[in-house]
């Protein structure tokens, strides 16, 4: 019953792939789970830390990359595939999935020359280069939200959810409102976000009644020493972090959540129940952030704000607003969390176990 988690790379690619581990570890106690993704320093200790197996391949993304760089990529597909076959061969799994990222493309491809069940992920409302890629491969492609089955076209294709850690799920029941402070959390994604950093800092100094505030803030390493002085310097009650290690307790503490709309972020506020403000990376492959933000906004669960037309002031003034109106916050909190999908990863490991017979 050995399990082999291709991809990574990115918190997004990761922390689901964290989840369906952990769903297999409940159902097949002892059996051996093997990531492989790349040498990544963050994906590495956060494996490690969780007691994970994890072996790296000598492969590089193509999308968004210079000529020269997408020449090296390539130049370094084959090597990765045969590292890829070595690993397979050696570590022999039951089945293979792919959570997207440029790693699992060598993986998936080499699994399937083996003979090997594979089974693919797909996070984001716009499906990635590489599952799409890999989609014609699988044997079962998994998918977070409803309308990407229309872009896969393909009988394969099963809604199940995007996974999501299981001990972010058992703070869903917990959070309470309480009187005093209202609690803002900012989250950037795994390795924060500069210009969300700059828009709250920028609303700090708009903001009418700052002393009934209270801010959790992640920001990065390279943004963390000047964003806790702006927070010091305009006397706010705060707590500025590089990186929040215990999200489970940030989520149960936060009113409100400010944050970007990669899919996992997406995916653990609406199994939790928050209600969000969302500030979509305007960069991102497809603009898969703003297609991810907008499917909870249509159903009420969150805002989208879009980077390029917000400035402080009006930031300041969504969180005054949403400050002043708990009931107005409670119903999205509650439509948020219509749509989360927490039997995720359970509902995957059972497309596993379909395909292997």
């Amino acid at each position: 019953m050995k399990l082999l988690i291709a991809g990574g790379g990115t918190g997004g690619h990761l922390f689901p792939a964290v989840a369906l581990a952990e769903e297999w570890q409940s159902r097949f106690p002892g059996e051996e789970i093997l990531f492989v993704g790349t040498n990544n320093p963050m994906e590495m200790t956060a494996l490690a830390k969780r007691g994970y197996k994890h072996m790296g391949i000598t492969v590089e993304g193509l999308k968004g990359r210079g000529l020269w760089r997408q020449i090296r990529s390539l130049v370094r597909i084959p090597k990765a595939f045969f590292q890829a076959l070595g690993i397979i061969r050696r570590f022999d799994p039951l089945v293979v999935i792919g959570v997207g990222g440029y790693a699992s493309g060598p993986v998936i491809l080499g699994a399937k020359l083996l003979g090997k069940k594979v089974v693919i992920h797909e996070q984001n409302m716009i499906p990635g280069l590489t599952n799409q890629m890999l989609a014609r491969f699988a044997d079962r492609i998994c998918i977070s939200f409803p309308d990407t089955m229309r872009l896969f076209k393909s009988s394969k294709v099963v809604v199940t959810g995007n996974p999501v850690r299981s001990n972010i799920l058992a703070t869903k029941e917990k959070h309470k409102k309480t009187k005093g402070l209202f609690k803002v959390l900012v989250v950037g994604g795994s390795q924060g976000a500069h210009a969300v950093n700059c828009r709250v800092v920028e609303a700090l100094g708009h903001l009418k009644n700052p002393e009934k505030m209270s801010f959790v803030h992640q920001t990065g390493e390279k943004d963390v020493g000047w964003v806790k002085r702006a927070y010091q310097d305009h006397g706010l009650a705060a707590a500025v972090e590089a990186f929040i290690e215990e999200m489970p307790d940030a989520y149960r503490w936060a009113d409100v959540v400010i944050c970007r709309a990669g899919a996992t972020t997406v995916a653990e506020l609406t199994a939790m129940g928050r209600p969000a403000i969302f500030i979509p990376f305007p960069f991102a492959a497809n603009n898969h952030q703003e297609c991810n933000a907008r499917y909870v906004e249509k159903s009420g669960g969150g805002e989208v704000l879009l980077e390029r037309d917000l400035d402080g002031k009006t930031l300041a003034s969504k969180l005054e607003a949403y400050a002043a109106d708990p009931k107005a916050l409670k119903a999205m909190s509650l439509r948020s969390g219509a749509l989360g999908r927490p039997e995720a990863a359970r509902l995957v490991i059972e497309e596993c176990r379909k395909v292997v017979g």
